[in-house]
């Protein structure tokens, strides 16, 4: 049975899809629902992977996004190559 835990994490690699949780000390294991807050923002996610203090977390279709950021539809690209 899942215990309720609360810790402060970073994240990264932010997309509409979901993150990575750095510095979580819970045991937690891929499959299992997590709930995430950022500011004000609550959202369930799908715990994709976990590993030594990372979590890769998927966002739940049902869910709202709770990033604070706006993710374009499209953008532009330059390079040299």
């Amino acid at each position: 049975m899942a215990r309720p835990f609360a810790e402060v994490v970073r994240v990264k690699n932010v997309s509409l899809s979901g993150a990575v949780l750095l510095g979580v000390h819970a045991k937690v294991c891929a499959g299992g629902l997590l709930d995430v807050q950022h500011g004000s923002q609550r959202a369930q996610f799908r715990i994709a992977w976990a590993g030594l203090g990372e979590a890769g977390i998927q966002a739940l279709p049902s869910e709202p996004c709770i990033w604070e950021m706006v993710f374009p539809t499209t953008f532009n690209m330059v390079g040299a190559g």
